[in-house]
């Protein structure tokens, strides 16, 4: 299997290649040359396998010449170990028609770990017999972060610096980055948006002269192995439904597209995906471009569901790379013109092959707030606001007949509720608790350092405590 940028003109390369790389050297993120297809045969058979061995049958069409079956095994036996609950991603039901997917079983509480703990596996297994220390540079919005610094805290030949937009973090997602402690992590409060945050990485990895000097990665979702992890849990929620012999719905919260992406990925493979419910808050770029075809950032509004407080979505790229024919040249001149306009208009065919499988809802504070108390009382659920969204955008597709009477629809749960306390205590008057293996979170050390939101001075930060590339 190899690699291509969605701008065509980077080389390609093998799924280590893509692995370590992150972002494409024209600026561009890697897919698939072709997407693997499962038939409706090889589908019914992965039922009922335990998520590790689940996981390996999906991703080994991607990994083919870099790790063998076995190699994968063992990482993923590895990385779903440190989970929680056995079921890895459990599957609970809501009402007749709707089903939580139960993502936040990992080390920091969040869907982020699905992907993360194998990244750190992976990491570790492509750099044992290569002479690399690798520098990690990624931006987030709350839960990345925590996750990927997890996942290669103390591992050898890694570097993190991790960017969080300073004060717009929930206090648990800020404590759970700061608060490890391993000489190999560092973490940047920028006083900015994460929009700025994501932006000083991309520039960095397209910055030749600083990018020259070390080795760099990235754990976002601008890195292709993050997303073939998350593949999975579409499979494993849809086998559990009845598929591949009954079409299943999914209903995404989601600011930077990773996470529905990765549906649609599992879409192109075969898995029969009635619908893929594009959930945003306020800050509804997604939604604006889906339905209306109006791609255009806007100023980030602050909300109760800071991992959606976005308005420059990295992976929708991927998709409109696939959407245009997978034409590269046609991608890379319609991003530069957005990342120098900010706004881009999505032409009505590219429209009318994205609705055939998406659709998309925009909620606001008061919506997500009935979400909340509608889980709760109805259900006996405490969800967090990003999984609320998610759910009152599933309401509202069935309401509208978006959606048959007859299909499940499953609303990714993405954080545990403790993560974003305060909101769930206001909408339910009950306040979720950390689980007692973080009981101790906010007696813990905190450090970090915060820095203006000028790219020059976060660039130097790295700089001077960053390992330089070898030769």
């Amino acid at each position: 299997m190899d690699y291509i940028s969605t701008r065509g003109q980077a080389a390609a390369l093998d799924f280590e290649g893509v692995t370590l790389a992150g972002l494409a050297s024209d600026g561009g993120l890697y897919l698939p040359r072709e997407w693997p297809r499962f038939s409706t045969q090889q589908i019914a058979a992965m039922a009922g396998l335990p998520y590790a061995e689940l996981a390996v049958q999906v991703m080994q069409p991607f990994v083919q010449g870099s790790l063998s079956g076995g190699e994968l095994r063992a990482l993923c036996k590895a990385a779903y170990g440190r989970f929680s609950h056995h079921g890895v991603t459990p599957l609970v039901q809501l009402d007749e028609g709707n089903w939580l997917l139960e993502l936040f079983h990992g080390p920091t509480l969040a869907f982020k770990d699905v992907a993360l703990q194998l990244l750190g596996q992976l990491f570790e297994r492509f750099l044992a017999d290569k002479d690399t220390h690798l520098t990690i540079v990624g931006a987030t919005s709350g839960d990345t972060g925590s996750a990927a610094i997890d996942a290669v805290a103390g591992r050898e030949k890694i570097d993190i610096f991790m960017l969080h937009p300073d004060g717009r973090v929930s206090d648990v997602q800020r404590r759970q980055m700061t608060t490890v402690l391993a000489p190999n992590v560092h973490n940047i409060a920028i006083a900015g948006s994460f929009d700025d945050a994501q932006a000083m990485v991309k520039r960095m990895f397209n910055d030749r002269d600083f990018a020259d000097r070390f080795s760099l990665s990235a754990v976002n979702s601008i890195n292709w192995a993050r997303l073939m992890a998350q593949v999975v849990y579409y499979f494993a929620a849809a086998l559990q439904l009845g598929a591949p012999h009954r079409k299943v719905a999914f209903s995404v919260p989601t600011g930077n597209f990773g996470d529905v992406f990765a549906g649609y990925v599992a879409a192109q493979m075969g898995l029969p995906i009635a619908r893929l419910l594009v959930a945003t808050n306020v800050n509804d770029i997604l939604h604006r471009a889906l339905s209306t075809g109006d791609y255009s950032a806007g100023t980030v509004t602050p909300t109760a569901a800071p991992s959606m407080d976005i308005q420059v979505s990295s992976n929708f790229e991927r998709l409109l790379f696939d959407l245009e024919g997978r034409d590269g040249d046609k991608t890379r001149a319609r991003m530069h013109g957005f990342e120098s306009s900010k706004a881009m208009q999505i032409d009505a065919p590219m429209l009318e092959r994205a609705a055939a499988i998406f659709a998309s809802a925009s909620v606001d504070p008061d919506d997500m707030a009935l979400a909340i108390r509608h889980a709760h009382h109805c259900a006996g659920h405490l969800i967090d606001p990003h999984t609320a969204i998610g759910l009152s955008a599933a309401h509202r597709l069935r309401k509208d007949g978006g959606l048959a009477p007859d299909i499940p629809c499953v609303t990714l749960a993405t954080a545990h509720p403790a993560k974003f306390r305060d909101a769930v205590e206001r909408a339910t008057g009950q306040r979720p608790r950390l689980p007692t293996r973080m009981g101790d979170l906010f007696e813990r050390q905190e450090r970090f350092d915060r820095l203006a939101n000028d790219y020059e001075s976060v660039r130097s930060y790295i700089a001077d405590r960053a390992t330089p590339r070898r030769g």
